[in-house]
């Protein structure tokens, strides 16, 4: 039998869970990306703006922070699993909850480079719309639009 997931919107206390699934997904998924600020700007970021503004939620199995995702209108801003979570169907519902709850369309961003992401994005239907160099970006990396219309 499987660990039942359970997705909620985070709260004050749930921030540094929050942060350190972040933190340790971009460190796996990203590691040649040059990171604009450090863990504990990171985590001062998360604690003092992100998870207050509203709409970050919170995957968690058994008590485990597993997955994050930060939903801004219609912007999917962030979406981060711990590592060894991965494929594992999070991601897939952090999506269809964000298209719940943004029924006429959703955009993102993500890097060139990272290309699992790129193709979990297509899989749940978002088309790239535009492609920049990363000059305007913190990282200074290439990314690319990606656009879900319903």
């Amino acid at each position: 039998m499987t660990t039942p997931i359970d997705l909620r919107p985070a709260t004050a206390s749930d921030a540094a869970a929050v942060t350190d699934v972040y933190l340790r997904s971009y460190h796996a998924a990203l590691p040649t990306v040059r990171r604009a600020h450090s863990d504990a700007e990171v985590r001062q970021f998360f604690e003092y703006v992100v998870v207050p503004r509203g709409g970050t939620w919170l995957a968690r199995s058994a008590g485990e922070a597993v997955g994050m995702m930060v939903l801004d209108g219609d912007e999917l801003s962030q979406l981060y699993l711990a590592p060894e979570w991965r494929g594992q169907g999070i991601g897939d519902r952090f999506v269809e909850l964000a298209k719940d709850r943004s029924p006429e369309g959703l955009w993102l961003w993500t890097f060139e480079i990272n290309a699992p992401a790129r193709r979990f994005y297509a899989r749940h239907g978002f088309t790239e719309e535009e492609r920049t160099d990363g000059s305007g970006n913190e990282e200074h990396e290439p990314d690319i639009r990606c656009v879900w219309h319903p």
